[in-house]
């Protein structure tokens, strides 16, 4: 059955639409990272955070109402949201509305992605929308959610998932399926041991995006039907969606790139090697994730902050940065940047040397230090004469390595008690 390309039907449905984004996960892959700050709170791509992809998608969709859940470590969250999201128009119906765990039917916090939907039922009905469009709030990537509601109408589906293609090494991370001609899922497990590979390609598995189109009434009957069964774990993964398989019409929406039409770009950034190899694959020269595309701008909260800027020019003292980003407020001051992220307001003293390296904003680098690998969170003062990157076993006694030998940094680590956010 073909999607409908018809630009009208698809914006009468996202009018329709409610988005109701999860973004209380902690992400404790992300190790000392996120003591401080929920996952989706965690910086990427040189200006944004990882929140603002799909609340970017949404707008972009024209998907305008919008709901974010909170509630691990929510405040720079919060703030972020409020800052940078506050420019949709109120009077004309359209919002982004944080909401917080509040024990609205119980006195527990949110058990599961299910839960957390189910807990704020009462707001979702009296938005009324004839859709819900349930996203993660902590993945990296560009898709148009109209396309994908049109499916889900046009094949009449009580839910569909959003689904991509991933590497049968890696498919234990995620909820795996498998579906028939027609797009109907006949088979689906939460992260299974021994995923199961597709029909005709042994190295990859379907994979469900955590992205779940509901038809409104369906999604409150099996909130319901769910939080009234003393054996599940309240979570669409894990219980609503294999419970559904068999009564209901479930559908997946395989997502590719709308060019090509070939794999599309997405990145769980959950781990302190993904995360940093998904900035540093910014820094290429045709990069797969475009953040220069006009036509699907990522929006985000902007600081007002003065050019980058680098200075001196003398032998052995020249500051310069190569296949490099480099973002506003930072001075390069005699020092050499190579294939590495810099974040606002990012200082780095003279006669240093960093290198496949990504520093979080207003870090500040000492002089005569040298860093490579590694990942320097915000607000870190790396003082005068530190390496970092180049002896694994000093490295280990002060930081953490990841297991692809990232250095991880925090002001913790240094011992300068900073909280970030």
């Amino acid at each position: 059955m073909s999607t409908p390309t018809s630009g009208r039907f698809v914006s009468r449905l996202t009018r329709e639409t409610l988005a109701v984004i999860l973004a209380g996960g902690r992400g404790s892959r992300l190790h000392q990272l996120t003591d401080w700050r929920a996952k989706p709170a965690v910086h990427f791509g040189g200006k944004f955070r990882i929140i603002d992809f799909p609340l970017s998608n949404c707008v972009n969709s024209g998907i305008r109402r919008i709901s974010v859940l909170t509630q691990y470590k929510s405040h720079s969250l919060d703030r972020h949201v409020q800052r940078g999201w506050g420019f949709l128009g109120g009077e004309l119906g359209e919002f982004v509305e944080l909401l917080p765990a509040q024990q609205r039917l119980s006195e527990s916090w949110y058990a599961g992605t299910a839960d957390a939907v189910l807990q704020n039922i009462d707001i979702i009905r009296r938005h009324n929308p004839e859709y819900v469009l349930i996203l993660a709030g902590d993945h990296v990537y560009k898709m148009d959610y109209g396309t994908m509601i049109a499916a889900h109408v046009e094949r009449g589906a009580d839910i569909t998932v959003g689904c991509i293609e991933v590497p049968l090494e890696i498919a234990h991370a995620f909820g795996v399926m498998d579906m028939d001609k027609d797009y109907r899922i006949v088979k689906f497990t939460e992260k299974p041991a021994n995923p199961e590979s597709m029909p005709g390609k042994p190295d990859k598995a379907l994979a469900s995006m955590g992205i779940y189109v509901f038809s409104t009434k369906v999604l409150f009957r099996e909130l319901l039907k769910d939080r009234d069964n003393p054996n599940s774990s309240h979570d669409f993964g894990k219980d609503i969606i294999p419970s559904m398989i068999k009564s209901h019409r479930v559908t997946a929406f395989p997502f590719r790139d709308p060019v090509s039409g070939g794999d599309a770009y997405w990145r769980d950034v959950g781990t302190v090697d993904s995360l940093w190899e998904a900035n540093l694959e910014l820094t290429g020269i045709t990069p797969e994730l475009d953040l220069y595309d006009a036509a699907w701008p990522i929006w985000t909260y902007q600081e007002q902050v003065a050019p980058a800027k680098f200075v001196f020019n003398d032998e052995g003292r020249r500051g310069y940065a190569v296949d490099s980003l480099i973002a506003g407020g930072c001075i390069i001051s005699g020092s050499a940047i190579k294939h590495s992220l810099l974040f606002p307001r990012v200082r780095v003293h003279s006669y240093c040397e960093i290198e496949d390296s990504v520093l979080f904003p207003s870090v500040e680098v000492g002089r005569r230090c040298k860093i490579r690998k590694a990942l320097i969170d915000r607000r870190c003062k790396i003082p005068e004469g530190t390496i970092i990157g180049y002896d694994e076993e000093a490295d280990r006694k002060r930081f953490h390595i990841s297991p692809k030998g990232v250095v991880l940094v925090t002001p913790d680590m240094l011992g300068q008690d900073e909280i970030n956010g």
